[in-house]
């Protein structure tokens, strides 16, 4: 895959204001270890979900011999940061934009290339869940899940 350095800035932006709303949204605005913690677990299942739900689109995007980038949304950065205040998460912080001479069976598929990512991250996590990073893996299996649904809401 190709990233522009704009690309791997957004990209960076967008993952830890994801892990940050989903910290807040799961603990509120306390800071101590636990939370330092929490933010690592979330980072990790949450934020890596994101990324690699993205990632996905993109490569297949590529493969097709399209030209695709992420681009993070400031302002729904933002909105996603304050929806976090009230206990959950809208998810919007950006998305692949894409470019080129796609059919639309290859435009579906790619769109479909990042829910899927999400479903089998939840898989693997769910199998991971039964193992000593139990909490980290029943977090990842969770949120993956609700990524997956969300992402595959048509609006």
């Amino acid at each position: 895959m190709r990233f522009s350095q704009k690309e791997i800035i957004d990209l960076t932006k967008a993952w830890l204001a994801v892990s940050v709303a989903f910290t807040i949204a799961v603990a509120g605005l306390q800071f101590n270890l636990g939370i330092v913690i929490l933010f690592i677990v979330l980072a990790i299942s949450a934020g890596l979900g994101f990324l690699l739900h993205e990632l996905a689109h993109k490569y297949l995007a590529q493969k097709y011999h399209a030209w695709a980038e992420f681009r993070s949304d400031d302002k729904m950065l933002l909105v996603m940061l304050g929806v976090s205040l009230l206990g959950f998460i809208f998810a919007a912080p950006g998305a692949v934009f894409i470019q080129g001479h796609i059919s639309y069976d290859k435009h579906g598929k790619i769109a479909l290339a990042g829910p899927l990512m999400n479903i089998l991250l939840a898989i693997a996590f769910l199998a991971l869940s039964f193992t000593p990073v139990g909490m980290l893996a029943s977090y990842g299996a969770q949120l993956n899940a609700w990524l997956a649904v969300f992402n595959l809401i048509p609006f």
